[in-house]
């Protein structure tokens, strides 16, 4: 990343990772277990297809949701709140309730549901 004099860097609020071979933001998400948009928005200016090995990236803190009596999911291609409710043995309105902050309608890649108990 090319800075212009007296310009500081934004200050990571997670952790600094190094760029490996073959790394992608998405493959990146997948591993640290956090939306991709959530991994972008954490490093604004950094284009994501063109990533440099040995630069940094942030990677940011991902709280997982509190899920007391239940369990996270992790949301993957092609899951749907009724499709992961057939697979848990649960209901759509359930998991919607557990999860408000989650638009049913578009779940990003990686997003951690809370299952309820």
């Amino acid at each position: 990343m090319i800075r212009k004099l007296g310009q500081r860097p934004r200050p990571c609020k997670g952790v600094l990772y190094t760029i490996r071979p073959g790394d992608t933001f998405y493959s990146i998400a997948q591993e640290i277990l956090v939306p991709v948009e959530v991994l972008l928005a954490a490093n604004p200016g950094v284009d994501p297809h063109n990533l440099r090995v040995g630069s940094q990236i942030c990677l940011p803190r991902f709280d997982v949701p509190a899920c007391p009596g239940g369990y996270i999911w992790v949301v993957e291609q092609g899951d749907t709140f009724y499709s992961i409710a057939r697979q848990t043995n649960t209901s759509v309105e359930a998991i919607a309730r557990a999860n408000p902050q989650v638009n049913p309608n578009n779940i990003p890649l990686g997003t951690r549901l809370c299952i309820p108990g």
